[in-house]
């Protein structure tokens, strides 16, 4: 094997692609900054058991894990950054108010999270501590809309649920951990069989409504839906009014519900919503960001606060958008003069990109889209259009 093959699902970012994920990048944090969130920067290395505080056995999963030289503790690569800005609002800034932050690096999975994904991941996020309001699930919704719409993403469809539906349905019942496992998996399943299964000994009721739940799916009326034929109690009337408040509130997004939907279910503590973006082209649907209301995230760094956000994949992002247009560019020769110099100089201060074409390379093509060029006339340097020459 050659010695610079890559690993599995790892792979470097060549010119193209990095210009786009780079200019991504700085459009979500610049639109991020003007929502008012605040840019952290975690570090990709911390002690296992700070990184893995509270985050459950899937994320431990896939944390890489080494040894450190110079403690002879064993540290983590971080796989998920929500934990560590969880600890930096928990314990570096410790405000009492509301704090919006916003972070964009590279996360490493032990294992791809689909076929043909990358094991490093660009993960960009941003969160809301301290309200628990629908004021701060809406705004979190509404940034991630915009930075879809921002990417050139055609078609947006958001998706819903609430983890508390399944808790109101199950409230009061004497049901073990393994046992409320198996009923979360089934649902996620929505294997029906099982869940007759796992019915027995249940009220009529309830086991009805765990029939009933991953039928649960569709456009608002499935909210009606759920009042009608799930047992009403106050957390559920609250689950189902809180989705249909938001629903309400998007304007112009087409949005689904799935009711048995509990993926991160350990995790997510009310609502919890995906983000699909389709292609006009291909007719083509993925999932491009997730997210939700996670109030226990800080409560294992001693500070239980309010917390809502979302993350996304920079790399898949821009796999599922139209490449961007090159910016235009101006070719310069390679020289010595000072008036050449100059004229260089003055346009890459004014944002120009110059492009220097160095001896022996003049028929070389650049990647960069040259569109005008720099010459010489009765001594000074002036930008023409190539076309016109």
């Amino acid at each position: 094997m050659s010695a610079w093959v890559l690993p599995d699902q790892i792979a470097d970012v060549l010119p193209s692609e990095a210009r786009h994920i780079e200019e991504l990048r700085r459009d979500l944090l610049d639109t991020a900054r003007r929502y008012g969130y605040e840019l952290v920067m975690p570090p990709m290395l911390e002690h296992l058991e700070s990184l893995l505080t509270g985050t459950g056995e899937a994320l431990d999963l896939q944390t890489f894990k080494l040894v450190d030289q110079l403690s002879g503790r064993t540290l983590g690569l971080r796989a998920d950054t929500t934990p560590q800005v969880a600890r930096i609002d928990a314990h570096l800034l410790n405000r009492q108010g509301v704090t919006r932050l916003c972070y964009c690096g590279p996360v490493l999975h032990t294992r791809a999270a689909r076929a043909h994904a990358t094991r490093e991941p660009l993960q960009y996020g941003a969160e809301i501590y301290g309200h628990a309001g629908l004021e701060a699930d809406l705004e979190i919704i509404e940034l991630a809309r915009s930075h879809l719409h921002g990417a050139g993403v055609d078609r947006i469809t958001l998706d819903m649920s609430d983890v508390r539906v399944v808790d109101a349905l199950l409230q009061g019942q004497p049901l073990n951990a393994a046992m409320l496992a198996r009923i979360h998996a089934a649902l996620a399943a929505k294997d029906g069989a099982e869940l007759a299964s796992l019915s027995k000994g249940l009220p009529a009721d309830v086991a009805q409504g765990l029939k009933l739940l991953p039928q649960l799916y569709g456009d608002v009326q499935v909210l009606s839906e759920a009042e009608k034929c799930l047992p009403r109690t106050p957390l559920l009337d609250s689950s189902l009014q809180n989705l249909r408040w938001l629903s309400q509130r998007l304007e112009g997004l087409t949005t689904t519900f799935d009711l048995a939907d509990l993926r991160g279910y350990a995790y997510y503590t009310g609502m919890r919503f995906s983000l699909l973006g389709g292609d006009d082209v291909n007719q083509s649907v993925q999932e491009l960001v997730r997210g939700g209301r996670y109030d226990e995230v800080g409560a294992v760094f001693g500070r239980k606060r309010p917390a809502v956000g979302f993350s996304l994949d920079l790399k898949a992002l821009v796999q599922a958008v139209e490449p961007r247009p090159l910016r235009p560019a101006i070719l310069a020769p390679w020289g010595e003069h000072p008036g050449l110099r100059h004229a260089i100089s003055y346009l890459r201060a004014r944002g120009e990109t110059v492009v220097c074409v160095l001896p022996g390379h003049e028929h070389e093509v650049s990647e960069f889209h040259c569109d005008r060029h720099l010459t010489e006339q009765d001594g000074q340097w002036t930008v023409e259009s190539i076309s016109n020459t």
